[in-house]
């Protein structure tokens, strides 16, 4: 099941039932007005990344959806992470703090961005089912093919696989250019994703569909007689 709703996320929560998601895994707004600059390609600033004002009512949304028993993933950064943190821990008991080493520099005067902070808890109690994880994952970045903040499949495949079941379902609030979706299908698990933005939601739909992780992969599957 796939199920890409475009608007506001806060507004399409209140469409889920209770206790009907058996995992997030979320990439929000770090609310730092980010604009990326990579390459030779200039995106847009990020959506509502001027202020964290919607964490609190996210916060308790996501809670209300996910069932007993279920773990939350959510990307974050250290510039917001006090924030973040004080809203998570409302809600959701966390267990770690995941740093994600991305194996390549960001850009900045100081020392140079590498990693990304995901804030892992649960709601209720459940074991992961992979032990052999630590809590420093390297997994080389995209090079934003298709969106400014754009995820590994791979990196979420981990999460994925270490927290839910097949046919589960995992909410994806923030889809961007739906590289959450694009593992679900990868791992046979239902996925429900909300996105804002007119073209990303366009994005997504076209990567989960054919089930394109980067450029190489959108390139073989057109090049497929099955999509001519």
């Amino acid at each position: 099941m796939v199920d890409l709703r475009k608007g506001d996320c806060l507004e399409l929560l209140k469409s889920l039932q209770d206790n009907s998601v058996d995992l997030v895994v979320t990439d929000p707004p770090f609310g730092v007005n980010f604009q990326s600059h990579r390459r030779k390609e200039k995106y847009e600033h990020i959506q509502n990344d001027d202020n964290l004002e919607f964490l609190p009512e996210l916060m308790a949304e996501l809670n209300r959806v996910l069932k007993p028993d279920t773990h939350i993933y959510m990307f974050c950064t250290f510039k917001t992470i006090d924030v973040f943190k004080q809203e998570f821990e409302k809600y959701f008991e966390l267990k770690n703090i995941i740093i994600w080493n991305k194996g390549n520099f960001g850009t900045g005067n100081y020392y140079r961005f590498k990693y990304e902070m995901v804030l892992f808890g649960q709601k209720g109690n459940k074991p992961m089912k992979n032990h052999s994880f630590a809590d420093v994952l390297d997994c080389n970045g995209t090079g934003n093919e298709f969106h400014p903040t754009q995820k590994p499949v791979d990196l979420l495949k981990i999460f994925i696989q270490n927290s839910s079941d097949e046919n589960g379902v995992v909410l994806d609030t923030f889809m961007g250019s739906g590289s959450c979706g694009v593992a679900c299908k990868q791992l046979n698990r239902s996925f429900i994703g909300f996105e804002i933005n007119d073209e990303y939601f366009r994005i997504a739909q076209e990567r989960i569909e054919k089930g394109i992780a980067t450029k190489s992969t959108e390139n073989a599957v057109n090049s497929s007689p099955l999509f001519i």
